[in-house]
């Protein structure tokens, strides 16, 4: 039987049959990190005879294509190496090196997926792309949260396995083939490489209305390479537009709902004045922007865990907006969204793109009426660019590196533990206070991050916590700093914010889960704020503008969130984005704009994340390209600019 199966190899290309039993290794294990993972989630998977039927062999053409693709390199090496020396001992080895590296890489990229799926439940994607350019960070976070030396060497002895596997049965060392045959041979496994990079799109893995199944059909490594190539993307290219002049009115008439004057009739400049309706409210502002905090974590919206018993007791004493939708998945688009009060335009947030200094913040209001302005992060401020947005936008640093070693109590991976960084800004507080100075504060935290470790001895579950340990921790850490700023002077007259940066799972069998992107939002001021709930929807964008309204300033804005007090039952409005897909929500309708130009409306449920597809509304799909196109060219022409 081995022999007529070599046989065969060596009639049709036996040279090349290590490129073969590679590709069918490669696919074989596709195939089971599919079925793996479509069964790890079973629960969200449709499991339909037609769906299973598209998704599988959807997704074999993309394994098909990655494969062929990966191979290029040996099966350029194994057309050129001399006849005479194709049986030598060398190349033997040589070969034999090449499959086990190859199965070895193979074996990793599917464990990679198990562990990437666990985490964002999406094969590998922009995210993965955004990750290999810190890999100091993510490597320390690898080796935290998972084994990784013995499933190296697990996965080195599989692929020795599988290379003496291969090496017995396929493998072809006495064999003819004349230099006519070996250029048919790479024209052949380059052939189809080649159509598939022109040929295939990415969004031929939409086989179905459910995004793990839609996530299934396709490939972690193409769509890893694909984001790679479509890191940025421009709205005007790739997605449905307006005349210019009719998006201009439409926001114009948008933005006039949410009680600012505008002050000019110039095209795109969209400057308005804002009037405070009462008494001018100065107290220092702490914005707490905490990692990952999805409002399903807290007992103040149902939760029976007890995991936030701080921030539920602070509740009763603060102003707590309920309804209030993230912008993204990112720690860069929740900041992007806070301190920018902008809509997610697709590709990259603003944070991390070229030309971003001088632009309108709330640190740009609050320092031009005599705050002086502070970001405050755990980690190292270069990941995502954070330290250079930040600090040629008017605010001064203050991250990980500026840590004493003797002041941190604990760090991991990604940062120091969420009490290192309130103990920095309420020395900083100290410092503002004894100098006369208002202060504003912009503190991300990153303990809420895997791999979920934090100080002994704060909370009743051990570390590494988990999730629930490391939310749980997060409350505490709130809830100390809270305590500790009480025994100072200037606490009375202060407020602090606390709000998430993104929700901590976006999972969803639709393309845009609403229902994951709740977070809570906060505003506690004893002094300053009046306590109560807010039940109407508000977006991310919404915290600055209506925070500055709550304290009743009077300054010239360029935001285009709205301030929630001033805008009319009704006309509350929320944005969310992934990566690709941005989307805009009113009532129970939804607005899902994608690249080329493709418009879908659905009816939503809030609470359950029920979506039912519509017919196109005219008068919200033209909203929603108006937002979108608007906040694209407001930044791209200079209108987003801080007011000097």
């Amino acid at each position: 039987m081995t022999e007529k199966i070599k046989e065969l190899f060596s009639n049709y290309g036996g040279r090349f049959s290590a490129v073969w039993g590679l590709v069918i290794f490669w696919l074989a294990v596709d195939f089971f990190v599919r079925l793996g993972l479509a069964l790890y989630s079973a629960s969200q998977v449709s499991f339909s005879l037609w769906t299973l039927v598209k998704m599988f062999v959807v997704g074999f053409f993309f394994d098909l294509s990655v494969a062929l693709h990966g191979m290029i390199p040996l099966v350029l090496y194994l057309a050129i190496v001399p006849r005479k020396w194709f049986d030598r001992s060398w190349n033997r080895w040589l070969v034999r090196g090449f499959v086990w590296l190859g199965a070895s890489l193979i074996l990793f990229g599917a464990v990679s997926e198990y562990f990437f799926w666990e985490e964002f439940q999406s094969r590998f994607n922009f995210i993965a792309v955004d990750y290999l350019v810190y890999t100091t960070e993510v490597l320390k976070n690898i080796r935290e949260s998972y084994p990784v030396f013995p499933l190296i060497g697990v996965i080195g002895l599989l692929a020795a396995v599988v290379t003496w596997l291969i090496d017995r049965y396929l493998l072809v060392w006495k064999t003819e083939v004349n230099w006519k045959k070996r250029v048919g041979a790479v024209l052949l496994f380059i052939l189809f490489p080649v159509i598939s990079f022109f040929g295939m799109n990415g969004n031929y893995k939409n086989i179905s209305d459910n995004m793990y199944n839609d996530e299934l059909a396709g490939n972690g490594l193409y769509e890893l390479f694909s984001a790679f190539r479509n890191n940025e993307l421009d709205y005007h290219r790739f997605y449905r537009t307006l005349p210019d002049a009719e998006a201009e009115a439409i926001l114009r008439a948008q933005l006039e709902k949410s009680g600012g004057t505008m002050i000019s009739n110039q095209s795109w400049n969209l400057t308005r004045q804002f009037e405070g309706q009462g008494t001018l409210k100065q107290p220092n502002i702490v914005f707490i922007t905490v990692e990952s905090l999805s409002s399903d974590y807290l007992g103040i919206y149902g939760n029976k865990e007890n995991l936030t018993p701080r921030l539920d007791a602070l509740s009763k004493e603060s102003l707590w907006f309920s309804k209030v939708y993230a912008t993204g998945t990112r720690t860069v688009r929740g900041l992007e969204a806070i301190t920018l009060a902008i809509p997610p335009t697709p590709g990259q947030s603003i944070v991390r793109r070229l030309d971003n200094q001088d632009l309108f913040t709330i640190g740009s209001v609050l320092n031009s009426q005599g705050y002086v302005s502070h970001f405050l992060y755990g980690g190292y401020g270069y990941f995502d660019n954070m330290n250079e947005f930040f600090s040629v936008n008017g605010y001064s640093i203050t991250d990980r590196s500026d840590i004493p070693k003797d002041k941190i109590v604990m760090e991991n991976a990604w940062g120091v533990s969420d009490e290192d960084i309130f103990s920095q800004a309420l020395e900083k507080m100290d410092q503002d206070y004894s100098q006369g100075k208002k202060s504003f504060q912009m503190i991300m935290t990153t303990s809420n991050h895997r791999p979920f470790t934090y100080p002994e001895g704060r909370i009743d579950i051990p570390s590494p916590g988990d999730r629930a340990g490391a939310v749980k921790y997060t409350d505490w850490a709130i809830g100390n700093f809270i305590d500790q700023a009480k025994t100072k002077p200037w606490f009375k007259d202060t407020i602090f914010v606390i709000v998430a940066d993104h929700q901590a799972d976006s999972a969803g069998k639709t393309e845009v889960p609403i229902q994951r992107y709740h977070i809570p939002v906060l505003v506690y001021g004893p002094e300053w704020i009046k306590a109560g709930k807010v039940d109407r929807l508000m977006s991310q964008i919404d915290v600055a503008p209506t925070v500055l309204g709550l304290l009743n300033f009077s300054y010239k804005s360029r935001f285009l969130g709205y301030d929630l007090n001033q805008i009319p039952e009704g006309e509350e409005r929320i944005f969310i984005s992934t990566y690709q897909s941005i989307a805009y929500a009113k009532g129970d309708t939804l607005v899902v704009l994608n690249p080329k130009q493709r418009v879908t409306c659905y009816r939503i449920d809030y609470e359950t994340g029920e979506y039912q597809l519509l017919a196109e509304d005219p008068v919200l799909v033209r909203e929603a390209i108006a937002w979108y196109q608007g906040a694209s060219k407001l930044y791209k022409t200079g209108g987003y600019r801080a007011i000097h």
